[in-house]
């Protein structure tokens, strides 16, 4: 089977060709006058600032995570396995800020031209983003197993050199998305509280000195973190599918080394997928045509994905399960994988539902109008509603994939198997998803620099469609990543049962009469819970801080909210006190899904049962709580915006004002809290897959 590994490297590696070579055009394309220049270079120059300070904060906890795992396996692969999963997280991070920071003057400038030109800058520079995630994380499991194979073949060393793989992607994930979070929506809150609120300044006023703080925070939190999860779940999720196949059926079999073939499948269709992403000049004005050229792209991918995954599907069977004997066949492994395709469909849809410009966001924008109070009322209420589709859908996914696995054919084993295959069909798609997803941050910062350098009216008119659309593309990646990530979970969660089972002989039976699955129940429910409060927290304390900055700065500095000649504000201070108060905000929410999974493990008379309700617990109510979070974060957001765009008074209106108190509420649940919840459920899992060897007896 060694071939189906080498093919997975050669499509990775082409996945990374394609983002190097891509990257290459958008860094050759006009970046605009030298004042658009200085503004880009601060914002390059902050970005890269932050994310220093942060992977040396990572780089200490790594250190002492490295001994403590090469003390407890006595092995140096899941040391290494960890290193190179937290390298490559982070490499996928800074390679999307990195392209980020540079396209957004450049689409900047392509829009003095026409909005077409503007677009295809954008989206080409998040494409860069969205197909080195999933190259490189191809590219580290297929290498990484080869490497841990070679060195010990025995299937107990390969297990654990692989999650350790995945929880050294996992950490930096929850590191990035924590951090990165934090420094998004403290700048940005803090610079709409002053800006909008009290000075009634326009979105990107260069007067406004947290504004530059607002557009780092853009790259730090959008492109690289996001980046940074999807890489880690991506990663966990083919690692986890591998790991399910090996104890199903075996590592030698075909269900060990199809994740790698459906991940090498689905960045050819991806690769191919975003030259069909074009806008032509005639239908350049209109929202509706900017949103239907990206999910073309998208459409084209999964329909060329499905394709591949036949031919896969064909020269990959599978064999009878080990103990049941039973058989999936070709067509029903076909069938999982267009399942996968067709769940990322669904939660695209019914995410852009709510939160694009329909029903929902301009119910939300109308309870702006009888006040603050009403705004808040109708976003939760949003926000919780959301949560009913997607939950239905994947739970529809489930019963399918297990079905089709055989689950319902008394053989349960495949069934979860079945599930497996369909989640990493469904994250297969993720280089066109966060492809679509980098290209908003870049759009917003593009419509920004505009706004800072004071171009036509006109390059503004064609930014803020292309900002309004990026919005919405946002929220979407962030269900997607939502759904997946709840899915990748439940994957890990079956093979943590699995591999119970194998060291003990026994199923592990989950009986809510049992106090110690019910004291880990709701021991994981906290989690989530207090993870987001901590988030939330340290926005508000940050954004605290940029307030009594801007205002500083507006009483101090003569001239400055006047808009005198020569005057300017000083932004380097925002971007220092908003890059030291993530780092130092970040570091207690990214431990807790470490340890307290590892002081229930080790608690005498808990172990294993009450772990195995923890991770029920963390995946459960930290899916409804990331959905609420993400989805009614931007509604909130679009409700903002449709006011903005001439409805219900329009800017300046007593409505304006309450959207905009929404909107601050809404900022650290939708780019904080919420999708950082997405790798903590994963990082609980993780960790009790890694200890299990320890707790079992």
């Amino acid at each position: 089977m060694d071939w189906v590994v080498y093919i997975a490297l050669i499509c990775g590696a082409l996945g990374v060709a394609y983002s190097l070579i891509t990257a290459g055009w958008v860094f050759k394309q006009e970046a605009g006058s030298k004042e658009m220049q200085d503004i880009s270079s601060y914002v390059a120059e902050g970005a890269m600032a932050y994310l220093t300070r942060q992977y040396k904060v990572v780089a200490i906890i790594a250190v002492i995570l490295l001994i403590v795992l090469y003390v407890a396996f006595k092995s140096i692969m899941p040391p290494l396995g960890f290193l190179i999963g937290l390298v490559g997280s982070a490499l996928a991070g800074f390679l999307g800020m990195k392209v980020s920071v540079n396209a957004n003057v450049r689409v900047a400038a392509a829009a003095s031209k026409s909005l077409p030109d503007a677009m295809e800058v954008a989206f080409k520079g998040g494409s860069v983003t969205g197909i080195v995630v999933t190259g490189l994380a191809l590219l580290g499991v297929a290498g990484f197993f080869l490497v841990a194979r070679s060195y010990n073949p025995d299937p107990k060393a390969i297990f654990s050199a692989l999650v350790a793989l995945g929880f050294g992607s996992s950490l930096m994930s929850v590191f990035a998305r924590v951090g990165g979070g934090i420094y998004t929506k403290a700048a940005d809150v803090g610079a709409d509280l002053v800006g909008k609120v009290e000075a009634d300044l326009p979105e990107d006023d260069p007067r406004n000195a947290g504004v530059i703080a607002d557009n780092v925070g853009d790259n730090v939190g959008d492109c690289a973190g996001m980046a940074a999860d999807l890489y880690e779940t991506y990663t966990v999720t083919i690692v986890a599918a591998m790991l399910l196949g090996k104890t199903v059926y075996s590592m030698d079999s075909a269900a060990f080394y199809l994740p790698l073939l459906i991940g090498g499948a689905a960045i050819i269709a991806s690769v191919i997928g975003t030259f069909f992403v074009r806008l032509s000049k005639a239908k350049a004005e209109k929202d509706l045509y900017i949103m239907g050229a990206l999910y073309k792209g998208l459409a084209v991918a999964g329909i060329l994905a499905a394709a591949l995954f036949y031919i896969v599907a064909l020269y990959l069977p599978l064999p009878a399960q080990k103990d049941a004997g039973f058989v999936i066949t070709p067509l029903a492994i076909f069938y999982m994988a267009v399942l996968g395709l067709v769940l990322t469909g669904l939660i695209v849809v019914i995410t852009e539902y709510f939160t694009g410009m329909y029903g929902p966001v301009k119910y939300v924008a109308h309870a702006s109008v009888t006040g603050h109070g009403t705004n808040i009322i109708a976003g939760l209420a949003i926000g919780m509603m959301s949560t009913v589709l997607p939950i239905l859908v994947l739970a529809g996914a489930i019963l399918a994939g297990y079905g089709l696995g055989g689950g319902f054919s008394g053989s349960p084993s495949t069934g979860l198997y079945g599930v497996a295959v369909t989640v990493v069909s469904m994250l297969s798609m993720t280089g066109m998803v966060v492809a679509i997803d980098s290209y908003g941050p870049i759009t917003d910062n593009a419509g920004g620099i505009a706004e800072m350098a004071n171009l036509a009216e006109e390059v503004r008119n064609r930014t803020d469609p292309l900002d309004a659309v990026g919005n919405t593309t946002k929220a979407v990646t962030k269900g997607y990543a939502i759904g997946s990530a709840a899915l990748a979970a439940l994957v890990l969660f079956a093979e943590y049962t699995r591999a119970i089972e194998e060291l003990t002989g026994k199923a592990l039976m989950f009986d809510l009469s049992d106090p110690k699955i019910l004291i880990g129940l709701l021991i994981g429910g906290i989690i989530p819970y207090f993870f987001a409060a901590l988030c939330m927290l340290a926005v508000g304390k940050a954004a605290g801080a940029i307030v009594e900055e801007v205002r500083r700065q507006f009483r101090e500095i003569k001239g400055l909210k006047e808009g005198l000649p020569g005057v300017k504000a000083e932004y380097g201070k925002c971007v220092d006190l908003v890059t030291a108060a993530a780092q130092k905000q970040m570091v207690l929410p990214s431990l807790l899904p470490v340890v307290l999974p590892l002081v229930i493990g080790f608690i005498p008379g808990l172990g294993a049962p009450a772990l195995g309700g923890v991770l029920i617990g963390s995946i459960v109510v930290g899916l409804f709580l990331a959905i609420a979070m993400t989805t009614g974060g931007a509604t909130w957001d679009n409700a903002k915006k449709y006011i903005e765009d001439g409805n219900l008074g329009g800017k300046g209106s007593e409505a304006h004002k309450a959207a905009v108190t929404g909107d601050t509420v809404g900022d650290p649940y939708k780019d904080t809290a919420g999708p950082a919840l997405n790798p903590v459920i994963k990082v609980v899992n993780m960790v009790a897959l890694l200890v299990v060897p320890f707790i079992v007896k």
